[in-house]
């Protein structure tokens, strides 16, 4: 029997309080928004750093499915609304390329997938963590936690940083 927390098993607020708690560790000031009227905020974070800082907005989806582009606009939307610096939409599964590509374009969107949101659960809360999806999907670039990036040289695919709001 396999006694690692399934993160599709916790409630929506267990887990919204863990993506939190993953964003203190990294080092940033965060707070969960309450249930209603949050407007799509499921979470903010500071960061408070006078030059890279600022107000980073929090989407916690805890889904097994695909995540689709429309909470991506809608994160978008929030971020402008509220005058966002960063934007992260953080699942337990998986988003599309038209969503990647919209990420890519805005340049605020920094987007945490399932096996990399296990992996810095590991790596800043030292949590095994398993996510039981049926069918995961194929894995596409590696990424990095951008601490460990700073210390060895980058990998020949590219990475992407663990820790989008620093």
């Amino acid at each position: 029997m396999d006694s690692r927390t399934d993160l599709l098993k916790l409630s929506p607020s267990e887990f919204e309080h863990l993506i939190r708690r993953l964003f203190e560790a990294i080092g940033m000031k965060s707070w969960v928004t309450q249930a209603s009227k949050d407007e799509g905020v499921d979470g903010v974070a500071i960061n408070e750093d006078p030059i890279v800082g600022g107000l980073c907005i929090i989407q916690a989806k805890r889904y097994g499915r695909i995540v689709g582009l429309e909470a991506v606009h809608a994160l978008a939307g929030v971020m402008d609304h509220k005058r966002a610096a960063k934007g992260v939409l953080v699942t337990t599964s998986w988003v599309g390329k038209a969503s990647r590509d919209f990420a890519a374009a805005n340049g605020r969107i920094e987007i945490i997938e399932g096996r990399n949101l296990k992996y810095m659960l590991k790596q800043h809360l030292g949590l095994e963590v398993l996510i039981g999806l049926e069918k995961l999907p194929r894995v596409g670039r590696r990424r990095t936690c951008r601490r460990r990036a700073r210390q060895s040289p980058q990998d020949s695919r590219g990475s992407v940083t663990c820790n989008p709001c620093l």
